[in-house]
């Protein structure tokens, strides 16, 4: 199999290279990467609020990297597996934010702890509590964790204040954990478009997380971290001081389930698109409509459809035509087209897309500069 590498390495540094790309790729804008990274890092300083980054957004050793020289304390990973390869690469300060419950995932947990500098870990459950404990132990190791609240979805998380108190009481029993803080991420209500109706739910959220972190100080367990938020919620977390960390992850790449969410309250866009999809025309032989090589295996379908960023007119509708092509349909498109013509694409959804592919191809304006690794695509163990 010829390797994103084998195919494009001898494009990196010539200028206009990414014309010449293979299609469909990812393609990520460094330019526009790093001012998303500092903005976000210095929105935080601003506020006196540590910046712990979502990995599970971008997967990727080298951002990670770019995001702790950026300031921030670390970053998070969804499952074992990524924080095993970010680990590897040297990248410290690791949360991972979904329990971590099977027995192998447990032995993998306490054999990262021995290694990884500053890994910590949620819990949610006394009995998974103490089966790390023990697996730590035989291990010859300690771990930092996190009390995950359950913000109302019932997807992970303790269901009330009286159980975040029993379950601090159990790690503070577990020689080999120590208990660190809380973790609260409202997902629900990270895409609400509307910026007032979106704040008007966190704030109500909010004030339950304030009860719960009440009950566990008032039991001697007053978190020293209160982590979460998103992207979509950063702003409002933020004006609320409730949180000492955030975890928001999809800021630096934005796509268009956060473009179409006024983030801000004022429709201004704090950032840039730096991800996409560049794919080509492959048939053009109706006015309304080409198709392009990019389907269902190139971009998520969860999140909507994409849209064109340029090549072809904004205005046109992306619609998918099975694994391999999409079309774009506007009036006479198909006479402004070629087979061959490049369209970049806005990713609906930037999460599962980059975890389509095995690279990002890193341009600076037309031209290709480097090729990273996805290097915890498909970790979701």
């Amino acid at each position: 199999m010829t390797t994103d590498r084998e195919l494009h390495e001898h494009l990196i540094g010539r200028q206009g290279s990414r014309a010449d790309l293979n299609t469909p790729v990812l393609v990520l804008d460094i330019e526009a990467l790093d001012r998303n990274i500092a903005a976000m890092a210095s929105l935080a300083a601003g506020h006196g609020v540590a910046l712990r980054p979502h990995a599970k957004t971008h997967k990727s050793v080298d951002i990670a990297h770019r995001q702790l020289a950026a300031g921030a304390v670390g970053v998070c990973c969804a499952k074992i597996g990524e924080a095993e390869v970010l680990a590897a690469g040297g990248v410290t300060g690791l949360l991972i934010t979904s329990p971590v419950a099977a027995p192998a995932a447990i032995d993998r947990l306490a054999k990262l702890a021995k290694t990884a500098v500053g890994l910590m870990a949620v819990v949610d459950h006394p009995g998974v509590a103490r089966r790390i404990d023990a697996a730590l132990a035989a291990a010859g190791a300690t771990l930092d964790v996190i009390i995950d609240i359950d913000p109302g979805i019932a997807r992970t998380g303790v269901a009330s204040a009286e159980a975040a108190v029993a379950l601090a009481r159990t790690i503070a029993a577990a020689p080999s954990l120590a208990y660190r803080g809380v973790q609260f991420y409202c997902g629900s209500q990270q895409h609400i478009e509307d910026y007032a109706e979106r704040r008007a739910a966190i704030v109500e959220r909010t004030a339950y997380l304030q009860g719960v972190i009440a009950a566990l100080a008032e039991a001697g367990f007053a978190p020293a971290i209160v982590t979460g938020s998103g992207t979509g919620t950063h702003r409002i977390d933020l004006d609320l001081g409730v949180f000492t960390e955030l975890q928001a992850g999809s800021y630096v790449f934005m796509d268009k389930q956060y473009l179409d969410c006024d983030l801000t309250g004022d429709g201004a866009a704090p950032f840039e698109v730096s991800l996409g999809v560049d794919a080509r025309v492959v048939s053009a032989n109706h006015s309304g409509l080409v198709t392009i090589d990019a389907g269902f295996k190139s971009l998520s379908t969860d999140g909507g459809v994409a849209a064109v960023r340029r090549g072809g007119p904004e205005t046109a509708f992306f619609a998918f035509m099975g694994d391999e092509h999409a079309a774009l349909i506007a009036p006479d498109i198909g006479k402004q087209l070629e087979p061959g013509d490049p369209v970049s694409l806005t990713v609906p959804h930037c999460d599962p897309t980059v975890n389509l592919y095995d690279s990002y191809h890193v341009v600076a304006g037309d031209t290709l500069v480097d090729i990273w690794p996805v290097g915890a695509r498909g970790r979701a163990r």
